[in-house]
């Protein structure tokens, strides 16, 4: 079974990260550019139970190592 986390930060939250690209846009001329936040994608290859005890899974290991629940949300896809 194949997984994709995606990870971002949660509104509100500076993102140095996501304005330096911004900048970099617009000095490149693409001035359509408003806004761009900054995130990480993760692709997670799976063996074991069901699909209710690997998104179980996949939500411990975000909760406890591959999100900061404190200023970043997270999404799972599970294929």
């Amino acid at each position: 079974m194949k997984a994709k986390i995606y990870v971002t930060l949660k509104k509100g939250v500076l993102d140095p990260q996501g304005r330096a690209v911004m900048g970099a846009l617009k000095s490149m001329d693409f001035n359509e550019v408003k806004d761009v936040r900054v995130g990480k994608y993760m692709e997670l290859e799976l063996s074991g139970a069901s699909k209710e005890e690997e998104e179980k899974r996949l939500r411990e290991m975000c909760e406890k190592l591959l999100a900061n629940t404190v200023v970043e949300n997270y999404r799972i896809e599970i294929e």
